[in-house]
């Protein structure tokens, strides 16, 4: 696909992109605007957020404890709201916002990879598509929860490094780059704790950009820019949980002990090397195989409902249709990987000045991830919404990999785009709340039924 993509594929592509969207919208008017990840106690810190101004104390309830940048947001949309008297809108306004975000997300996944391959318009295309029709990125553009914000901050982070020329000493517009991503990753960092990776893949992308142009003073000053920006926006929240409180990020909260009973209460080692069949056949978290696998229940997450926020866990259709969409999704999941590899090859020869920053914030989520898991031991806290942050990098690598193999017709390109299609049907009709399926009674798994 060189040059301008052709009116066919343009329009197949510019349909399933109005029906992703449409999905969104319908979502936020019939999904119950308390129900997904922590809704009901985010609604209780904004509303508290409508009433002062003033940060509660991170151990006053369930949300409390998380940066406050998503809530004050929240809580001044509702604010301004209240002042028009639009009381009617605001269960809607805020999921609207997510909605939002998600889409600024797929944008800037187009612009990146438009800018970095501008011979292959369609892989753009296809790079917000792979987005737009990733379960997790559906499930929580619906929901009220910081996700979707912190991984768009994130990957307006890794947009503003993954370029060429980072530490060019004649470019003194770069200073100013290095700022506005110090402003965006500062952002990630007040909305959730995940924003110090951005931080961390930045700076990295900037020291080994220097290191190889033999240039450290620009690369240097880029670096102070980013982090001076980012503790001038997001400093202040930290040292005032230290101050006050004793703690940077708070842990084991009373809020929280109504966790601690959850199933399974303990990692192992082989949680992490174990990837039961059970993951494609009944994809649910409390399956006591799942149980055991960090990384089969993030799969289950990141491509179906594997927490039953908007599926019945009690269907059958349910469970036929996850494995379906948990089969077919292994060939994007596949595609990333691969992609992945040949840019860690062109990193260790030298070049990739755009997959440094890539490789390095999954390196970096996928490490914090496993510790993050490693230290909270319920099946509540795998969410492969958690990995959101990787967006951009899925989009890039995955779309890189798929047009290399549909580039030319035949067999291999007509089986991939079928998978691909069908994958997305698959996808719309698992994230379409009460659309195929009838609604819940009840959001999410219950600890007390047998999987």
């Amino acid at each position: 696909m060189r040059g301008a993509v052709a009116s066919g594929p343009l329009a197949a592509f510019g349909a399933a992109a109005l029906v992703a969207v449409g999905i969104r919208i319908r979502n936020v008017f019939t999904y119950p605007a308390d129900w997904g990840f922590d809704a009901t106690f985010n609604w209780q810190y904004i509303y508290h957020l409508t009433q002062s101004w003033a940060l509660p104390p991170p151990a006053a309830g369930w949300s409390t404890g998380d940066p406050p940048f998503y809530f004050y947001l929240c809580a001044a949309v509702l604010r301004a709201l209240r002042g028009a008297g639009k009381l009617a809108f605001p269960l809607f306004t805020i999921p609207l916002l997510s909605v939002a975000a998600g889409l600024a997300i797929a944008a800037l996944a187009y612009r990146l990879v438009r800018r970095a391959d501008p011979e292959h318009p369609g892989r753009a295309l296809l790079a917000a598509l792979l987005l737009l029709y990733l379960p997790a990125h559906f499930h929580v553009s619906v929901m009220v929860n910081e996700e979707i914000v912190a991984a768009l901050f994130t990957s307006l982070a890794l947009l503003g490094v993954a370029r060429p020329g980072l530490a060019d000493r004649d470019d003194r517009r770069g200073d100013l780059r290095a700022a506005g991503v110090g402003l965006a990753a500062g952002l990630g960092v007040l909305t959730k704790l995940s924003g110090v990776l951005a931080v961390a893949a930045a700076a990295g992308a900037y020291a080994l950009d220097g290191w190889r142009r033999r240039a450290p003073g620009p690369s240097a000053r880029r670096i102070g820019a980013l982090l001076l920006v980012v503790f001038a926006v997001a400093g202040w929240y930290w040292l005032r949980n230290e101050l006050e409180y004793g703690y940077l990020q708070p842990h084991g909260l009373p809020a929280h002990q109504m966790m601690f009973a959850l199933p399974p209460g303990e990692r192992g080692v082989g949680d992490y090397l174990r990837v039961p069949l059970a993951t494609w056949t009944d994809p649910q978290l409390l399956h006591p195989d799942l149980l055991h696998s960090v990384w089969g229940s993030t799969y289950a997450t990141l491509w179906f409902d594997g927490h039953r926020f908007f599926l019945p866990s009690d269907d059958p259709g349910v469970r036929r249709l996850g494995t379906l969409t948990l089969l077919l999704a292994l060939l994007p999941s596949a595609a990333f990987a691969i992609g992945a590899l040949r840019g860690l090859r062109r990193v260790l020869r030298g070049e990739g000045a755009v997959d440094a920053p890539l490789l390095m914030i999954c390196a970096l989520s996928l490490a914090g991830y496993a510790v993050y898991t490693w230290q909270n031991p319920w099946y509540v806290v795998l969410k492969g919404s958690s990995l959101l942050g990787l967006a951009l990098p899925y989009a890039y690598y995955a779309s890189g990999t798929l047009t290399r193999w549909t580039e030319r017709r035949g067999p291999l390109a007509f089986s991939v785009w079928l998978a691909l299609a069908a994958l997305a049907v698959s996808v719309a009709l698992g994230c379409t709340y009460n659309g195929l399926f009838a609604p819940l009674e009840v959001s999410g798994l219950q600890v007390n039924e047998t999987p």
